[in-house]
């Protein structure tokens, strides 16, 4: 079967000059529709055919084969019809066959994928049609007008979901028979239409549209690597997600151990797509499938087998948090935790590169009270040293004899308080799930918490805190001291309760000490954070 791609680029164009030929993500516009053509194996031969000698001289570039095409058939109301059935009849002549089939594809559809063009071309041999035609679909409550009046095109006034799809040519491709390619048609008897999908669907016709399909094709495929369980808190979680926010233009999918359940529970209700793995051989595994542009790593320490193992698979490795052998072979490593982690070019350390979730970057810093009366208590993702339960000791005793102060315990999702005996009292309310702590935040007058990622938030909000690290390695994290505004006791396991209680009574009676650790705090610039990360992931 002899199939014949013939793709119609003029010259002139009055939204945007020479647009067929202009650059689009490092190639001109015309580039992709011959590309399209030449990895779709079915297709025979392909033509460009124009009045431009600039775009002919283009088109050679691809070895594929060009038309001048007569100024009769350039001018701005002529249509496709006498321009494609020219450009097959001059084929014909030049390989001596007879097409059977003839495909029009624009070259102002860059979006179309390879794959969607091939089972569309299947489809339409399968399918005993005459003509098929590139539409997308729509569901919108429209209107029509009649003079001056308009009226509704439509019977019922329901949800978008419910109501008809109305198909819109999209220009992508028009394939016919070649016996119905005549200089005033392309259109066979029977007739069908197939649905591209939207996101393949832009025709160039404005500088708006030119710019969401630069914006496509620059989209990269981005996998986070990330899990999220007790002993290592939910930290990483949060942060993956936030990023995974901020890059939402590109395709985003989350690689998480299976087997870890409070993780992949909240990357679930992020919905965003998400891959099961059982180990780091079924992870290397996925990524040879997925063809990952960028893949970011935050499981910690890294060792060189394992980044070089992904370079095989991604052109660029970011990882977090990451002191192992690794970092010297990954394109970017942030430690936004740590403040020091070594001179290496590829190195970003300290607050400069901390990531606040999206819900602290509108947040103003309070307005710190006098007198202390509402007390905060969270402990990260799963508190894995119990240090909650500590804190709720020392509330029973302070609302005991002081009932104008009151605790809210912010518990982890994976943190059994039931066990612990952990529960509602008075002046003491335990809250098991919480959707927008910054909203519990602005309320505290003084907050308890371990030495992760949470002392970055209260900070931004200038909340008055007293931290307690979980692990040794959490206090590795420096920010949280006293220079910052916070009152750090080191290691929470090694704490003793009357020092907890000392410290507490200290800051509830003295106004002026929070006030300066709130001033402390607010000095920071912790917003930008985000905005410098993103670019360093996208190597921009």
């Amino acid at each position: 079967m002899n199939i014949l791609a013939v793709i119609p680029a003029r010259g002139g164009s009055k939204g945007i000059p020479k647009k067929n030929i202009r650059i689009m993500n490092n190639n001109p516009l015309i580039f992709y529709s011959i590309n399209n053509a030449k990895m779709c194996n079915k297709i025979t031969d392909i033509v460009v055919t124009s009045d431009s000698d600039e775009i002919i001289e283009i088109a050679k570039l691809y070895n594929i084969d060009t038309i001048k095409r007569d100024s009769a058939l350039a001018k701005d109301l002529t249509t496709l019809d006498p321009v494609i059935h020219d450009a097959t009849v001059k084929m014909e002549k030049i390989k001596n066959k007879k097409y059977d089939i003839v495909i029009t594809l624009q070259p102002t559809s860059p979006l179309l994928k390879t794959q969607t063009l091939k089972e569309a071309l299947s489809e339409f041999v399968k399918s005993g049609c005459d003509t098929y035609i590139s539409v997308t679909s729509e569901r919108h409550l429209s209107w029509g007008k009649n003079g001056n009046n308009f009226y509704p095109l439509y019977k019922k006034r329901v949800n978008r979901q419910q109501l008809q799809p109305i198909f819109t040519e999209t220009g992508a491709f028009f394939i016919t028979k070649r016996e119905f390619v005549k200089s005033n048609s392309r259109m066979g008897k029977k007739i069908s239409v197939y649905e591209v999908p939207q996101d393949e669907s832009v025709d160039i016709d404005s500088a708006n549209d030119w710019i969401i399909c630069e914006n496509q094709l620059k989209k990269k495929t981005i996998v986070f690597r990330v899990d999220g369980y007790k002993e290592i808190g939910m930290g990483h979680i949060y942060r993956c997600i936030t990023l995974a926010h901020h890059l939402i233009a590109h395709d985003i999918i989350f690689a998480t151990k299976k087997q870890h359940s409070e993780g992949l529970e909240k990357i679930k209700e992020s919905k965003f797509q998400f891959k099961q793995i059982n180990d780091t051989r079924d992870f290397f595994k996925f990524l040879k499938s997925v063809k990952a542009d960028i893949v970011i790593n935050d499981c910690l320490d890294s060792t060189a087998e394992y980044i070089t193992e992904i370079k095989k698979h991604a052109e660029r490795v970011i990882t977090f948090e990451d002191l192992g052998t690794g970092i010297e072979y990954a394109d970017a490593v942030i430690n936004a935790l740590y403040e020091n982690t070594g001179k290496r070019d590829n190195v970003f350390s300290g607050e400069k590169y901390i990531c606040l979730k999206e819900e602290f970057l509108t947040e103003k810093p309070v307005k710190i009270s006098e007198k202390a009366k509402n007390i905060l208590v969270l402990f990260g993702g799963t508190d894995p040293s119990n240090l909650t339960k500590e804190i709720y000791k020392l509330a029973l005793e302070v609302t005991k004899f002081n009932k104008d102060i009151k605790f809210t315990f912010l518990i982890p999702l994976s943190y059994d308080y039931k066990k612990n005996n952990i529960k509602d009292a008075q002046n003491i309310k335990i809250i098991s799930h919480v959707n927008r702590v910054s909203s519990y935040m602005k309320e505290a007058d003084l907050a308890f918490t371990s030495q992760g990622r949470t002392v970055f938030e209260l900070a931004s909000l200038g909340i008055p805190s007293i931290v307690l690290a979980q692990n040794k390695r959490e206090q590795l994290h420096t920010f949280a001291n006293m220079q910052n505004g916070f009152l750090n006791l080191g290691l929470g396991t090694d704490v003793s309760y009357e020092t907890i209680k000392n410290t507490f009574n200290l800051l509830i009676s003295t106004y002026q000490i929070r006030q300066n650790m709130h001033n402390l705090m607010i000095k920071h610039d912790l917003k930008t954070g985000i905005q410098r990360v993103k670019n360093i992931i996208l190597g921009e």
